[in-house]
């Protein structure tokens, strides 16, 4: 970073196009553009397929607004579907039943680091011509049958928040399957400029530039990129850290009925981005509102991952939906915390972790 300040060459430039490289290479995709927010990536892919007023398509109800609301951008139809009760990733079932006339693509989100049912999904797509665009904020690096995911769809949006499994504090990474969606993404992510707008500061490049489309404002700084090499490097490094964590709260919370820890279907490998548990609250005096206010109590932050969109007021009032459209997320919302899990924690972390939930528990029984 301090090379990229010195340089004098601060926004998209040579330390972008290398992490574009870098990136590409590492997952083994053909195609991948940095931009600078996973939202703006899912809004991008959906310009790439050509997506128009009043199409639709399918989206987890299970998700961060961000999956969704690329789709109004559009004047499209956002069609909602349940999860799956273990893995809390998009019920392929429901898929199925969701698909109409109008719809153009499917955007699975994989819950928490945890693949989806991507040969499900995709023979789906197959049958239906439908375009996978993958929502893979949570899932650098995760495995599907030992293919990295991003590589699986048509198209996949990475997530560098702040918050995310490698982070350059705002950013996001478009992964495209073919040439053509590569660079329409390219163009419009830059306010639709024939070439690289960057080329026409450096010794090749000219004055000259023409604008094809109305783009957006979308491109990632050198800044940024330089964080997302180092942080990219370190990326299963990282991986394997958050994963000695959950294994610590697997075998804590094994004999602990009123625990539902996160489920891992085999031939996957989590990002572990996550480690959402359900609590059994009809087995508890408390509510699992209490639960996050006693584990403060013992300086110990959690959360919850997610309010499922259609408990929303937008959702709720433009689309009609209850919450007994989506049994599985709105009975998975009332028991859902996150507990801490970051590179940074130390074994002793995740023990405290799991005395503070033990003890809240066996404070609580009914």
């Amino acid at each position: 970073m301090v090379d990229v300040l010195r340089s004098g060459w601060l926004t998209t430039g040579p330390k972008v196009h290398a992490f574009e490289d870098t990136f590409a290479k590492y997952i083994g995709a053909p195609h991948a553009i940095a931009v600078n927010s996973c939202t703006a990536a899912l809004h991008l892919a959906l310009d790439a397929i050509g997506l128009s007023e009043g199409d639709e398509v399918v989206v987890p109800t299970m998700t961060f607004a961000a999956t969704a609301e690329v789709v109004r951008y559009f004047k499209a139809r956002p069609v909602l579907v349940d999860c799956e009760p273990d893995t809390l990733n998009i019920d392929p079932t429901g898929i199925e039943r969701a698909i109409t006339p109008r719809t153009r693509a499917i955007i699975p989100v994989h819950y928490a680091g945890h693949p989806c049912a991507m040969d499900r999904i995709l023979a789906l797509s197959r049958h239906y011509g439908l375009r996978v665009i993958e929502d893979a904020a949570h899932a650098l690096p995760a495995r599907y049958h030992g293919q990295m995911v991003g590589t699986l769809g048509d198209l996949a949006c990475f997530s560098f928040y702040a918050t995310k499994t490698i982070c350059t504090g705002e950013g996001g990474m478009v992964i495209a399957a073919s040439g053509e969606y590569a660079d329409r993404i390219r163009m419009m992510s830059l306010h639709g400029i024939s070439k690289d707008a960057w080329k026409r500061y450096s010794a090749e490049g000219s004055w000259y530039y023409e604008i094809l489309n109305p783009g957006f404002k979308y491109n990632m700084t050198d800044i940024a990129a330089a964080l997302g090499l180092v942080q990219l490097g370190k990326c299963e490094q990282l991986r394997e850290a958050r994963y000695r964590i959950a294994q610590i709260y697997d075998d804590g919370f094994r004999e602990v009925p009123e625990i539902l820890t996160p489920a891992v279907c085999a031939n996957v490998e989590s990002a572990w981005h996550l480690y959402p548990i359900r609590l059994a609250v009809d087995r508890l005096k408390i509510g699992r509102a209490e639960f996050i206010a006693m584990m403060r109590e013992r300086n110990i932050g959690t959360s919850v991952h997610f309010i499922p969109l259609h408990l929303h007021p937008y959702y709720r009032s433009t689309y009609h939906y209850r919450a007994e459209d989506f049994p599985n997320a709105s009975a998975a919302y009332e028991r859902l915390v996150s507990l801490p899990i970051y590179p940074a924690m130390t074994a002793e972390d995740a023990h405290d972790v799991i005395s503070a939930v033990r003890d809240i528990i066996s404070s609580n029984y009914l």
